[in-house]
C-alpha cells in the first residue's frame, strides 16, 4: 500500500517532469594546466573521510572533472567554475549528491576511456 510520502514523491515527480525546462548552460572547456593542488585532502575533509576516495580520484583527473558543468546550482555562485570547483576551498561536494554523483560517473567513465565529450553526454544524461 502506497504511503502519503509515496503519494507526494509522485506528484512532485510529475510536477518536475512536467515543468518547461530552460537548455543548460554549456560545459566550461578546461582550463589549459589546471591541476588538482586545490582538491581537499583526506585531512582536510573533516567530518567526511569517507569521502576522501572520491577526492583522490578527482585530484588525479583535474582536467576532466574541469570540463563539466555542475547541476545542482552551486555553477552559479561567484568563484565556481567547473564541477571541479566543488571540491575546492569549502568543497561544497561533501554535501551535495549530485555533485558526488557527477564527480563518480565522470570518473568512471575516464577509466573506461571515454572522451571528455562522451562523459559530458553520460552527465547531461543522468544530472541534466
Amino acid at each position: 500500500m502506497p504511503t502519503r510520502r509515496d503519494f507526494v514523491t509522485r506528484c512532485l515527480g510529475a510536477v518536475w517532469l512536467a515543468a518547461p525546462r530552460q537548455p543548460a548552460p554549456p560545459h566550461p572547456t578546461p582550463r589549459p594546466g589546471v591541476t588538482g593542488a586545490r582538491v581537499l585532502t583526506r585531512a582536510q575533509l573533516g567530518e567526511t573521510p569517507a569521502l576522501a576516495p572520491l577526492f583522490d580520484q578527482v585530484r588525479a583527473v583535474p582536467q576532466v572533472v574541469d570540463g563539466i558543468r555542475c547541476n545542482c546550482g552551486c555553477a552559479e555562485l561567484p568563484g565556481y567554475y567547473s564541477l571541479l570547483s566543488c571540491f575546492e576551498g569549502d568543497a561544497m561536494v561533501r554535501h551535495c549528491a549530485v555533485c558526488q554523483g557527477q564527480a563518480r560517473l565522470a570518473v568512471r567513465l575516464h577509466r573506461e576511456g571515454k572522451t571528455l565529450d562522451q562523459i559530458r553526454d553520460a552527465v547531461d544524461a543522468r544530472f541534466g
